[in-house]
């Protein structure tokens, strides 16, 4: 039943009775006026009707229109989002930023070992940190790092390492396009270059900072870097060093002429440089090399400042945590076993039923990837291979006769010694620690 009609119905039930009272001709015009009153009442009120029944209808109209074209949006971007993943599952598996190694297959790790060998990127020039000498025999801190690297994940130090030439301008990329498994260069661990690039740090072989090596025969009275106004300086195409020194000397109020140099060690010895500015590390390898091969006829020194924090890291792939994770704890547990007395001499023998001795000896600490986990004893391979931090470090630098449990102050022959610097041992003052390993 309608409303009109129900309407209708009313009215006759209203007008039925009154004609029942009519008794005389005003009475009933009285009705007739009454009942034409309601009539028209009635035909008002179903004309509203009308138009609300419209009204009711064109909303119900609009909201069809609002609800088909939010079911039109939410298709739409239902599909967006499906593509949007698609393509960002594209980019991961094609290489994300333009560097992960084969991504399909999870891990840098898991890419090394299908392989069979690693890449480790690394200088052939610096004596102490990565040297390749007459007879093509490697030798420094970076190269014992990643004999260790690779020793920690089975492969053979002796035979498993490809070792490429990474100079300071094209090392990122080397890394990003997977040209290099680790870079272990030198490599100072900046802001930028841990934001700004596929790169990410793992562990601090070596705390360096920026000095300054001069030609005393041009500043015989340079006792300082300050004595150095007007000087010529090298330094290196790409190195943080150029940043540094143009610091330095600015806010010094002092002048120099920079010589951006691809080789400025032979640039140095060619005289075409007053003075070269660079890792610490890095100019006592150049001064001793000059010194026992007569590479000058003249005067060197090494001013005492450091201008700047130099942490020499060891690098990997931005996305790529497994392989980070081993990178950083290797450097990790060499430097532990050496808090622990534990060197290449001793660790056959050592005392297991002490936790935290068996936890380093025995034990993956999670350490790899489903494919392939570290082995339970990797740490005994590394100390196998190339012992601790402090043996490692003594084959660098020194003489290769520390025993590696003794301390700093029992290395001898050092070219830098370790005792009493950043690089020492924190029970030694320096600054070399390691997380727990447990």
């Amino acid at each position: 039943m309608t409303r009109t009609v129900a309407l209708f119905l009313a009215l006759l039930l209203i007008a039925l009775p009154l004609v029942g009272c009519i008794g005389d001709d005003t009475e009933l015009n009285a009705a007739n006026e009454r009942i034409a009153e309601l009539e028209a009442q009635a035909e008002d009120d179903l004309e509203r009707i009308a138009e609300l029944e419209s009204e009711a209808e064109a909303d119900e109209a609009t909201y069809q229109k609002l609800w088909d074209d939010f079911s039109e949006q939410s298709i739409q971007f239902n599909q967006f989002m499906e593509n949007y993943w698609g393509d960002m599952d594209q980019a991961w598996n094609d290489g994300y930023a333009s560097g992960m190694a084969d991504s399909s297959q999870g891990s840098t790790l898991d890419v090394i070992m299908d392989r069979g060998y690693m890449n480790c990127g690394v200088k052939n020039s610096q004596y102490g940190m990565g040297y390749l000498d007459e007879n093509g025999v490697r030798s420094g801190l970076d190269i014992e790092y990643c004999r260790a690297i690779a020793a920690a994940i089975g492969l053979n130090p002796d035979t498993d390492i490809y070792y490429v030439l990474a100079s300071g301008s094209n090392r990122f990329d080397l890394l990003a396009n997977g040209d290099i498994d680790v870079l272990i260069r030198t490599t100072t661990w900046t802001t930028s270059r841990d934001a700004g690039l596929n790169a990410e740090f793992a562990g601090i072989n070596f705390y360096d900072g920026q000095g300054i090596i001069v030609n005393t025969d041009n500043f015989p009275n340079a006792e300082t870097a300050l004595d150095l106004e007007g000087a010529s300086i090298c330094v290196a195409v790409g190195s943080t060093s150029a940043g540094n020194i143009a610091d330095f000397f600015n806010e010094n109020g002092m002048n120099y002429t920079a010589v951006n140099s691809w080789n400025d060690g032979p640039d140095f010895a060619d005289e075409l440089c007053d003075a070269v500015t660079g890792d610490m590390s890095s100019l006592v390898s150049m001064k001793w090399e000059m010194e026992v091969n007569g590479y000058a006829d003249f005067g060197m020194t090494i001013m005492p400042e450091l201008i700047s924090k130099e942490p020499l890291a060891s690098v990997t792939r931005d996305y790529d945590s497994e392989w980070n994770e081993i990178v950083s704890w290797v450097w990790y547990g060499m430097i532990t076993a050496e808090e622990m007395g534990i060197s290449s001499q001793n660790y056959q023998s050592a005392d297991t039923s002490v936790p935290s001795i068996d936890r380093l000896l025995n034990q993956n600490l999670g350490l790899g990837t489903n494919a392939n986990p570290l082995s339970n004893d990797w740490m005994q391979l590394v100390l196998n291979a190339v012992g601790n931090y402090g043996e490692a470090y003594d084959r660098a630098f020194c003489d290769g006769t520390y025993d590696g449990v003794s301390g700093s102050d029992a290395m001898t022959g050092c070219l830098i010694s370790r005792s009493g610097t950043y690089n020492a041992l924190v029970s030694e003052g320096g600054l070399q620690y390691a997380p727990s390993m447990r």
